[in-house]
């Protein structure tokens, strides 16, 4: 047996876990990456001089590096930093809201159709297929032209129309798992459905749950992009990376940063949940082999 083999065992399961992830140099990018986006939102505000809804009307379309407007302003004279980083703040915390719920009905759904499978499973998984067939953006505009715009009600709308994938993931792997030695123990046991469902099957399927959760964060972060861009998300004076966008749309020629620096921020933001989305799936794949 080679070096490497024996090193790989000798690891436990969370250190190989981790090797394998550090392996991954994009994946560490996207999650440092994370980080400093999460941190700027939150913290970022309280260090400038200005907050998100000052008007100086005397300082309109100042352009980035403008003395202490280090991003510029907008129509309005309002900082565009202070705006981003408080934009980023309600972006993010949809798109993690929104995963959490979504990953919970996701879960809910499809370890009752996987474990039950029969017709219960057929009618569960036939529901999911049919949402799944209208495309989301389409879905989630319909949704939102018939609700009132809002923080709360974006995050349900885009949880709404994401839990879907999560179903067919959590389905998949519970009907795999239901038949192994330690499920039928549980039943010879005398576990409850339940008890089985949720302490043993599905916390033994949750390494593609996490990849799932992970990619859509995305996910989630694109779509109240799109609706906000439209009008149908998050509303002014409120700031998101999508209205960011919406506002900016009319002065691309005369003021392009202001729909430069939001659209970089959901660039980055949205590729590094993929990217760690993607090393995740590596590091919790225990087929992946350290070299």
């Amino acid at each position: 047996m080679s070096t490497a083999a024996l090193q790989t065992v000798q690891l436990a399961p969370g250190q190989a876990a981790w090797q394998r992830f550090r392996r991954h140099r994009l994946a560490l990018a996207g999650a440092v990456t994370i980080v400093i986006l999460v941190l700027g939102s939150a913290f970022g505000p309280y260090l400038l001089p200005f907050d998100d809804t000052f008007i100086d009307i005397m300082q309109r379309f100042a352009p980035p590096l403008s003395g202490a407007h280090i991003l510029g302003t907008d129509e309005l004279g309002r900082d565009v930093l202070a705006r981003l980083m408080m934009g980023g703040r309600v972006s993010l915390s949809i798109g993690i809201v929104a995963m959490a719920i979504a990953m919970a009905v996701g879960i809910l759904v499809g370890a009752f159709a996987g474990f039950y499978g029969g017709i219960l499973g057929a009618v569960l998984m036939r529901i999911v297929d049919a949402v799944l067939c209208f495309p989301a953006i389409f879905l989630l505009l319909a949704l939102a032209a018939l609700t009132e715009p809002g923080l709360m009600t974006t995050t349900l709308l885009i949880a709404a129309t994401a839990w879907m994938s999560v179903a067919r993931v959590v389905e998949a792997q519970v009907r795999s798992l239901r038949e192994r030695e330690f499920a039928i123990a549980a039943v010879a046991f005398g576990s409850s459905n339940l008890r089985i469902m949720f302490r043993e099957l599905v916390p033994n399927a949750m390494a593609p749950i996490v990849v799932a959760a992970t990619l859509n964060v995305a996910k989630a972060i694109l779509l109240e992009s799109y609706v906000s861009y439209l009008g149908f998300g998050i509303q002014p004076p409120a700031a998101s990376w999508g209205n960011m966008l919406n506002n900016a749309q009319i002065y691309m020629t005369s003021a392009p940063w202001l729909a430069i620096v939001p659209g970089i921020a959901i660039t980055l933001a949205v590729t590094s949940f993929n990217f760690l989305g993607d090393g995740l799936r590596d590091a919790l794949d225990p087929r992946m082999n350290i070299p």
